[in-house]
């Protein structure tokens, strides 16, 4: 007699796994009754080792959709970079608009001007495919004032003596509605809105519009409960420079003051002041937490000046660049700018980069990132500073036994710098290039001239 029962159970084995294998793989998580999409990326990186990139969806492609951002992901991996920022990408308002992606009118809906959840579900899988995180830009401050919460939940804003929903305070922002934080039912629907996004879109984390602008109760709440979802390694960023977001939750604050600084001296004030500022800056900082630094962002862009016209030219923005990859924090790089775009860049209209501007400069960029992303001294080595010149940096990075030494001129004119007696004599390849270099008693730098150099 034939025993049926085991090819009947191979059978039955055999068409689970073909089903299982054909749907999308999704997994029920949590009472929110939203669903986990994909695989949860398993390699966020650390804070120390975070490269990120910010994306403006409007001036990314000609497209200026979620669809132009997944066309290019390539080039983006190939700048050293492993955490995308995408700006705003919800449902935006229209009344008192302004046309900022800044005005959510919906924090569940991807704006059909940059396409739909399925291609932000695609983005988010390729970017993981490539070793690369995704966050998105939260604005829990404020909302457009044909969001529905402002019809269905008024208490939900903060509202006059007259019982009139007002704009934030110190703002001129008319086209927005100040949400009121002391109301927990409109907190715990913006916590589950973000839970939306993580689990529904499977993204890794946020940047936090105006964190400065929202109290320290919510933010801690709400990142609490989203490190909470299950087998998820989140990031977070706060535009914001107040010392209880670390507390809070936040990974990352910006690093306001030093963008400062490095203005200030690459406008002729002594480069001192930029190495104290990057001491400063960091008092308040707790272990494993940091500051972001950046030569540019959508704000400074749009509003001020191409970094290109702040630092006089490409090769000053070029150098102004070291400092704030090298010397430590997260380093920023905002779209548009590896290639040199010298007009201001908006953010409510469409303007796109043109790619194929200062390819020079783009391969400088690529150089110094990608090893920037292989060097542990680089990126977490103890610094050391050295004297000399007021219109020099000069500064030594040291992990174990890697070294990583970096020499950058200040100004638009040669600088003659006179070499601290403890490098005179020393041997280091240039990580640009991969030449030697020997320093005597001094050593000449030309206009804005960085040296960008490893131990033997």
């Amino acid at each position: 007699m034939i025993d049926l029962k085991f090819p009947v159970l191979i059978c039955i084995t055999l068409a689970l796994f073909s089903c299982k294998k054909e749907k999308d793989p999704i997994v029920e998580v949590g009472p929110t009754g939203y669903v986990q999409y994909g695989t949860p990326y398993e390699n966020v990186p650390a804070t120390e080792d975070i490269i990120m990139y910010e994306v403006n969806l409007r001036a990314f492609s000609s497209a200026g959709n979620l669809q132009g951002v997944i066309s290019r992901l390539s080039e983006i991996k190939a700048l050293g970079i492993n955490t995308i920022w995408l700006m705003p990408i919800y449902t935006e308002g229209v009344l008192n608009s302004v046309h900022s992606p800044y005005c959510v009118k919906n924090y569940k809906e991807v704006s059909a001007e940059y396409g739909s959840l399925e291609d932000l579900r695609q983005l988010t899988t390729l970017a993981h495919a490539q070793n690369m995180t995704v966050v998105l830009d939260w604005v829990a401050n404020h909302t457009s004032w044909d969001n529905s919460w402002i019809t269905a939940h008024p208490d939900w804003y903060t509202q006059d003596g007259n019982g009139n929903i007002v704009i934030p305070a110190g703002t001129n922002w008319n086209d927005v509605a100040d949400l009121n934080f002391s109301n927990t039912e409109m907190r715990a629907e913006m916590i589950d809105a973000m839970k939306y996004w993580v689990l529904e879109a499977n993204v890794d984390g946020f940047r936090c519009d105006y964190a400065d602008g929202v109290p320290y109760s919510f933010w801690s709440e709400a990142i609490t409960a989203l490190r909470g979802i299950p087998n998820r390694n989140l990031i977070f960023l706060a535009e914001g420079s107040r010392a209880d977001h670390y507390t809070a939750g936040f990974d990352m604050t910006y690093g306001w003051n030093f963008y400062t600084a490095t203005q200030n001296c690459w406008g002729g004030t002594a480069t001192s002041g930029l190495l104290s500022t990057n001491v400063t800056e960091y008092t308040s900082v707790p272990t494993g937490k940091h500051k972001i630094r950046f030569t540019t962002n959508h704000d400074e862009s749009a509003w001020n000046s191409s970094p290109m016209t702040l630092y006089n030219g490409k090769l000053g923005a070029l150098a102004a660049s070291v400092p704030t990859i090298f010397m430590r924090g997260v380093p920023l790089i905002y779209s548009g700018q590896e290639v040199g775009r010298s007009s201001l860049q908006p953010f409510f209209t469409k303007s796109p980069i043109n790619w194929n501007a200062n390819q020079d400069m783009l391969l400088a960029y690529k150089n110094m990132l990608q090893f920037y992303s292989t060097s542990n001294a680089a990126k977490k080595g103890t610094l050391a500073t050295f004297a000399g010149s007021s219109d020099v940096l000069c500064f030594q990075k040291a992990y174990g036994t890697d070294k990583v030494l970096i020499m950058v001129n200040a100004r638009d004119s040669v600088v003659t710098y006179p070499i601290p007696t403890a490098l005179q004599g020393t041997t280091w390849i240039n990580a640009m290039d991969n030449s030697n270099i020997t320093f005597a008693t001094s050593q000449i730098l030309t206009n804005y001239q960085y040296l960008i150099l490893k131990n033997q």
